[in-house]
């Protein structure tokens, strides 16, 4: 993602000079008291001051060192913990409804953006599927009134069955101002046929003569390791086939591409084979449509999951994934939280939280499990303004009630979240 830095760094600092024309939540606003987390790899910071100006942070640090400005409006949140928002590397928004799809449209875009917020993820990276309506509220999101989880969108999944059909979806979706090319190499265990090589190698010189990353959605540690070779730039799934060995922890640690493991994925091809312990859950339940529960709780539905070869053999897989998160880890390798949210049954926010747990079951630590949600994933996704609590970067963090650095299940308790130092509508 480095190849890309210093042209995003331009593009976002052009975004601020228009920004600073359309502030809105002008002034001060002091949050004391809270041990913040910062999304760095600094330690927390306990008895805490959080200073929001103008939508983005303006200082931070110890009560006795860091200044209050006159007249700020003071937040006191003693006890609690301060995070960065989430963010998911790899999410879909805007074409499901319940357990239908087909719904892309403005209005559910910002209905899935507030339903993210509130569960305290307030960046989504879309990987795929993105229409006009997405494009346009990744436009919109540069202000200091913004109170949704910010947008970013790679367009329509590439397909194609030449080079030079390959080489003008590129340019059609990079003349849209994508932010990434997304493809998939899988064969979807057997049943279909993956794009080749030559056409990927293709797919890849276009999108970076357009000076675009390339996300991809794979399978397998043979195909993980032609498309770092052919120059991709985000391993968008877990290896799942095998466990991965060094020469693929080279190739990741010379590149610097970074790796989202997307468990909750899998979780999500089997886990409806009965009814499952989260739907107890009182964090799920507080947004989750009753109907919904109904459905998946079917026991027709329940009976088909269960005797499906490819529920039996993604889950499966998930074991092999969460050893290859652990030793991923273990090597250094820059680890992004990502869900692949929004389809049917992957349920935007509160997956996020169960990715969290999941990851730290495979070896993480929690401090590791947060950064990988926030200032890792932020540097994964070439953005330079979200994710960690610095000065200068928008103020999008999570009130939690708990430390999760004690236990990573505390990431749930959520007691208000704030983007762009704006409280979300019913996050409080």
């Amino acid at each position: 993602m480095k190849y890309f830095s210093a042209l995003r760094a331009s593009v976002v600092a052009l975004l601020v000079l228009v920004a600073i024309n359309t502030l809105a939540n002008e002034g001060d606003v002091a949050f004391v008291g809270a041990t913040v987390i910062d999304g760095t790899e600094a330690q927390p910071l306990e008895n805490a001051v959080l200073v929001i100006s103008d939508g983005r942070v303006s200082s931070v640090g110890p009560a006795d060192e860091t200044g209050i400005p006159d007249g700020a409006t003071i937040v006191d949140v003693s006890g609690k913990t301060i995070i960065p928002g989430l963010i998911n590397a790899h999410g879909h928004v805007g074409n499901t409804v319940g357990l239908g799809t087909g719904e892309y449209s403005r209005d559910n875009l910002l209905r899935q953006l507030g339903l993210y917020a509130r569960y305290g993820v307030t960046t989504v990276f879309s990987l795929g599927g993105d229409q006009e309506a997405g494009f346009a509220l990744r436009d919109e999101q540069h202000h200091a009134a913004l109170d949704r989880a910010r947008l970013y969108v790679a367009g329509s999944v590439i397909t194609g069955n030449s080079e030079e059909q390959i080489r003008e979806r590129v340019n059609g979706v990079a003349d849209l101002g994508t932010d990434f090319i997304k493809v998939r190499v899988d064969d979807n265990l057997g049943r279909t046929s993956k794009m080749s090589r030559p056409l990927f190698e293709a797919l890849v010189d276009q999108a970076h003569t357009r000076r675009l990353p390339v996300a991809v959605h794979l399978f397998y540690l043979d195909d993980a390791k032609h498309v770092l070779e052919a120059g991709a730039d985000l391993i968008a799934h877990s290896v799942r086939d095998v466990p991965v060995d060094d020469e693929f922890v080279e190739q990741l640690r010379s590149t610097g591409v970074c790796y989202i493991p997307t468990l909750t994925r899998e979780v999500s091809t089997f886990a409806y084979e009965e009814v499952p312990e989260f739907f107890a859950d009182p964090f799920f339940q507080k947004e989750v449509d009753e109907q919904i529960i109904v459905q998946l709780s079917e026991p027709e539905r329940m009976s088909r999951m269960a005797n499906s070869a490819s529920a039996q053999a993604y889950k499966a897989g998930l074991e092999v994934a969460m050893d290859n998160v652990g030793a991923l880890n273990a090597a250094g390798i820059p680890v992004a939280m990502g869900t692949d949210t929004g389809p049917p049954a992957r349920f935007q926010g509160y997956f996020e939280h169960m990715e969290l747990a999941m990851m730290v079951e495979s070896g993480m630590t929690p401090m590791q499990a947060i950064r990988s949600a926030t200032g890792v994933a932020a540097e994964c996704m070439g953005q330079s303004d979200i994710g960690t609590l610095e000065p200068g970067n928008w103020g999008d963090f999570v009130v939690l009630g708990a430390n999760p650095l004690l236990d990573i299940e505390n990431t749930k308790t959520v007691e208000s979240v704030w983007i762009a130092g704006n409280v979300v509508p019913g996050s409080d």
